[in-house]
C-alpha cells in the first residue's frame, strides 16, 4: 500500500511517500481502504517527539488518527461491521505507528461507526477526533441549557464543534476568534469575540456576571480569563494546557467511544451538525497540510484524499 511515514522525529520535511506492505487484520478488526484522513495538530506533535514521555511511538509511523473509508475484508468474530460498509473513526491504538495517512489502516471495531450516505468523506475525516474531543469537554463542563459558555479558539477544528454542539443544547455561546472569523461563527450560532489583550473587558462587554463555563481549545493564555470569568471553576476544560488543574478546572484527554461517534455522525447525517473543511489535499501533499495545521490559522479541519 502507499503511505506517508516518518523514520524518525522531526518536521514535515521528513515525511516521506512509501510503499508498505498491507496491514494484518487481527480478530475483532476490520481493514478499511482509506478514502480521506482528517489531520490534527497532535500528527505534527507526534512526529517531531513532543509527547514522547506520554505515549510510545514506533517506526516507521504513518501518522493519522482520523479516518473515513470501506471496509475491505473482516478479521475473526467481526459481526459488526462487513465488507462494503462505509465507516468513520478515530483509531487511537494502544501504540502509534499505523496511522490513516495510507490506503490501507486496520482497525479494531470498537473505534469506528457506521458513516451515514449523507456524509462526505472529508467531512467524516473530519469529524472523529475533532468531534469527540468537543463532546467530551461539553460533557465534563456539564454544559447544558440556559448556559452561558465561553470557547476559546472557537473558529478552528474543535471549536467550531463545540460551538455548535454547545448550541444544541441550549446554551448561549461567546467564541474567540480573529475578526476575520467572526461572520463564520454568528453563522454557527455563537457571539465573536477577538482574543488577545483584554480579553476579559470584551467577554464582560457581553456577559457582565460571567460565564457559566469556559472551553479552551488552544492553550495560551486563557487560563487566567477562564478562571476570572467562570463561577465555578471545576466547569473548566481545557485539552491543550495541564495547568489548567491549577485554577481548579480540568485537563481532558479525548478517548476513542464508537457510541459518541455514532451520535455525532447522526447528527451529522440530520445537518443538525457540520464539519467545516477548510483544506482539501492529496495524500502526497501531507507535509503541506503538517504546516497549515502548525501555522494555527485554520478554519475548521484540513483533511487528506487518499481514493
Amino acid at each position: 500500500m502507499r503511505a506517508i511515514v516518518l523514520h524518525r522525529y522531526g518536521g514535515p520535511d521528513e515525511l516521506r511517500e512509501e510503499e508498505l506492505p498491507d496491514p494484518r487484520v487481527a480478530p475483532g478488526e476490520v481493514l478499511i481502504r482509506v478514502r480521506a484522513a482528517g489531520v490534527n495538530p497532535v500528527d505534527w506533535k507526534i512526529g517531531a517527539g513532543a509527547l514522547d514521555a506520554l505515549m510510545e511511538v514506533r517506526f516507521p509511523l504513518v501518522p493519522g488518527w482520523d479516518v473515513s473509508g470501506v471496509v475491505e475484508s473482516v478479521g475473526l468474530d467481526v459481526r459488526e461491521f462487513e465488507p462494503g460498509d462505509e465507516v468513520l473513526g478515530y483509531l487511537r491504538k494502544d501504540w502509534t505507528q499505523a496511522g490513516t495517512y495510507a490506503e490501507l489502516v486496520s482497525a479494531h471495531v470498537r473505534l469506528l461507526a457506521h458513516k451515514p450516505p449523507s456524509l462526505g468523506w472529508a467531512e467524516a475525516a473530519g469529524l472523529p477526533l475533532a468531534g469527540l474531543t468537543a463532546l467530551q469537554a461539553l460533557r465534563r463542563a456539564r454544559v447544558g441549557s440556559g448556559d452561558t459558555v465561553l470557547v476559546h479558539a472557537a473558529a478552528g477544528g474543535v471549536g467550531s464543534l463545540g460551538t455548535q454542539l454547545a448550541v444544541l443544547r441550549g446554551a448561549r455561546v461567546i467564541g474567540t476568534a480573529s475578526p476575520r472569523n467572526h461572520d463564520f461563527l454568528r453563522g454557527l450560532g455563537a457571539e465573536p469575540v477577538e482574543y488577545g489583550e483584554q480579553l476579559e473587558e470584551r467577554v464582560r462587554a457581553l456577559a457582565p456576571r460571567g460565564v457559566d463555563a469556559a472551553l479552551d481549545f488552544v492553550g495560551e493564555d486563557t487560563r487566567a480569563v477562564s478562571a476570572s470569568l467562570v463561577h465555578d471553576s471545576a466547569r473548566i476544560v481545557s485539552i491543550a494546557d495541564p495547568g489548567v488543574a491549577e485554577v481548579g478546572g480540568a485537563y481532558l484527554w479525548v478517548r476513542p467511544d464508537a457510541e459518541d461517534l455514532t451520535e455525532l455522525a447522526r447528527l451529522a447525517a440530520e445537518d443538525r451538525l457540520t464539519v467545516p473543511i477548510e483544506h482539501t489535499l492529496p495524500l502526497s501533499s501531507a507535509a503541506e497540510a503538517w504546516r497549515r495545521s502548525a501555522a494555527g490559522r485554520t478554519r475548521g479541519k484540513i483533511v487528506l484524499t487518499v481514493s
